[in-house]
């Protein structure tokens, strides 16, 4: 009999942030703004003594990260010629600024899903995991990372 795979998915809405790519040569390397939501998708070869995959009552702390990092942000790259412009007015109290390696949806999906993990498997001890995640700039572009954590045993 082949081993069982349950999966759930859980989504985070209405974070409004702003960022932009510096090194794209449209209109994107100016400052604009999304409202990002994502979508966890979960995944487990037992369920827990509740018959859950994961109790989504117990995302409390990666939902409280995700609002962190991007609820009325101002979100920089690393390597942005800007960035000490930014820390001024993050200084100033002008922005909420928050530095990442990259501000783009490919790269924040795979920040999120490194943070829905490292919840899990702190958690859970290896039962559960996070195998995908989709993170989305409006209703027409979107972003996912998908990956099994070398920890979980499918």
């Amino acid at each position: 009999m082949p081993t069982p795979a349950y999966s759930c998915s859980k989504t985070f809405s209405g974070y409004p942030c702003c960022h932009r790519q510096w090194r794209h040569q449209g209109h994107c390397r100016f400052v604009h703004g999304y409202s990002r939501s994502f979508s966890f998708w979960f995944r487990a070869n037992e369920l827990d003594d509740c018959g859950f995959v994961v109790d989504f009552s117990s995302l409390k702390q990666l939902e409280a990260r995700l609002a962190d990092q991007f609820d009325h942000t101002f979100l920089a790259n690393a390597d942005d010629p800007l960035l000490s412009t930014w820390r001024q007015l993050h200084d100033q109290g002008a922005l909420d600024l928050r530095v990442m390696a990259n501000v783009g949806m490919e790269a924040s999906a795979e920040l999120v899903w490194g943070w829905a993990n490292e919840l899990l498997h702190g958690r859970d001890s290896g039962r559960s995991c996070c195998w995908k995640v989709e993170a989305r700039e409006n209703e027409k572009n979107a972003a996912c990372f998908e990956a099994l954590p070398g920890w979980f045993k499918p």
